[in-house]
């Protein structure tokens, strides 16, 4: 007993050492070390499983060969340029943002690029008909990915266009998350292989790395065909987008078909995580991003992030999109449960005029979740955050959307989870015509809410507000 105790004490202090190593905050680095000394190897086994901070640990580190050294150089070139250079072919709407367009090039080390062309799909029928019809005419590959993969008739529609591409000659590769696509069979999978299709499970539950492993997910939702057509957003693959959910209703989200330059943005992604899956570089070679002429007029910049990201970039979009609005900025998302610096920016720009909506689901798929995001109600409505509760199903769309200007819609929820946990990734669009209509969906969409008033909140019963204060305890890890 005593020789645990010792082995017990030796693991924690090694944890606390390597807490103060890595210089978490303050009040993060006592919360964990309250569980580890007052929950006997539970501790220790919460640090290991939701604890570690990835971006000093990576999973991956991406080997730097001459493309990508180059494409990294040009992006630092490009980003000294911002701002200082007015000779450059920097686009318009880019040097009237050039605060958030630095910052984005920097930390997410992607390039905004023009000549794009970008239709928002709202809802799943009108998403899967576009991927299904760009699917038929695939010529070369596709690259599919998902956090959520379901059995179903979509799922059954997705082998059926893919066995016979493959048949055609196009070169067919899968990734799914391991934990978000987890129900899925094992002879599902097997048809998928037996067809020729090349597929990978991205961190799956293995037995020796479950602690390592669980809290952190790709999130991510990217369709690509030839390097012509992109496709991403909150959609998952699961048959609720199309015949609704006996408890939530009608899922309503919203996606993106991509085409033009920014389709090499999102391929880039792909080509990472499938580097880290499958061990194979291949896609990281220059044929699969194509030298493609403009097909609209749309600036846009791919955006993504992850546990072993350098930057939060995500978070720090999102951050500078509400600290920096002039006149609003209107927010849809599922899951708001903010960081301190983002509850602090809403407030702040509330507080100084201007217009800050959120739309949130009146419904929730998860009991902590609900009970999480109502903590942070009454705080918001004080400083005048308008907030909108969405009744007609569930609302899980990812976008934001200010002055006219400035549109992000992606995968990324408005939480700590997506911000530092989760592979995500987000499309920034630097386009007026976007992002007012954008606005107008928003503005329609609020005709289907019940709006929040601060006073009444306030007037909610302890029950109520014991079950928010005790959900919001587990806010870091939902």
């Amino acid at each position: 007993m005593i020789t645990a105790i010792l082995i017990y004490i030796i693991v924690a202090l090694a944890v606390l050492i390597k807490l103060l190593l890595y210089g978490i905050r303050p009040a993060k680095m006592l919360a964990w070390l309250l569980a580890i000394f007052t929950i006997p190897i539970g501790g220790i086994l919460l640090y290991f499983a939701f604890g570690r901070n990835r971006r000093n640990t990576k999973f991956f580190k991406l080997k730097k060969n001459h493309a990508i050294t180059a494409y990294l150089e040009l992006v630092e070139q490009f980003y000294e340029k911002l701002g200082r250079d007015v000779d450059t072919e920097i686009p318009k709407p880019v040097t009237e943002h050039i605060k958030l367009a630095k910052l984005v090039t920097k930390s997410a080390k992607s390039l905004p690029m023009s000549g794009n062309e970008l239709i928002p799909l709202k809802n799943g029928p009108a998403t899967f008909r576009a991927i299904f019809d760009a699917l038929d005419k695939a010529e070369h590959f596709i690259h599919i990915q998902y956090y959520i993969f379901e059995e179903g008739e979509l799922a059954e529609k997705f082998l059926t266009i893919l066995e016979r591409k493959v048949s055609e000659g196009v070169k067919v590769r899968l990734m799914y998350d391991g934990i978000g696509s987890g129900t899925l069979s094992k002879k599902y999978l097997a048809a998928f292989r037996s067809a020729g299709i090349e597929v990978h499970s991205f961190l799956p539950m293995r037995f020796g790395r479950i602690l390592s492993t669980i809290n952190h997910r790709n999130h991510r939702k990217i369709v690509i065909i030839d390097g012509r057509i992109g496709f991403t957003g909150g959609i998952n693959v699961s048959d609720k987008y199309i015949k609704g959910d006996p408890v939530l209703g009608t899922w309503h989200d919203m996606h993106l078909e991509l085409r033009g330059p920014i389709v090499n943005g999102l391929q880039a992604v792909f080509a990472v995580d499938w580097s880290f899956v499958s061990g194979n570089d291949e896609l990281l070679n220059r044929h699969f991003f194509l030298n493609r002429a403009g097909q609209g007029e749309t600036v846009a910049q791919i955006i993504s992030s992850g546990p072993d990201s350098d930057f939060a970039s995500i978070h720090q979009l999102y951050f500078e999109m509400i600290n920096s609005a002039k006149e609003y900025v209107y927010i849809t998302n599922p899951y708001v449960v903010p960081s301190d610096a983002l509850l602090e920016a809403l407030q702040v720009s509330a507080l100084g005029g201007i217009d800050v909506r959120l739309m949130l689901p009146e419904k929730s798929d998860s009991f902590l979740v609900k009970w999480s995001v109502r903590s942070y109600f009454e705080d918001l409505l004080e400083a005048g955050v308008k907030i909108f509760l969405f009744q007609d199903g569930f609302i899980h769309s990812k976008v934001i959307v200010s002055d006219d200007a400035l549109s992000s819609v992606g995968t990324a929820n408005l939480d700590i989870r997506s911000f530092e946990q989760n592979y995500e990734v987000n499309t920034l669009v630097y386009e007026s015509e976007f992002a007012e209509l954008l606005k107008v969906d928003f503005l329609d969409n609020c005709k289907n809410c019940v709006q929040l008033d601060y006073q009444e909140f306030r007037k909610r019963g302890n029950i109520s507000r014991l079950k928010e204060g005790t959900a919001k305890l587990f806010s870091p890890i939902l």
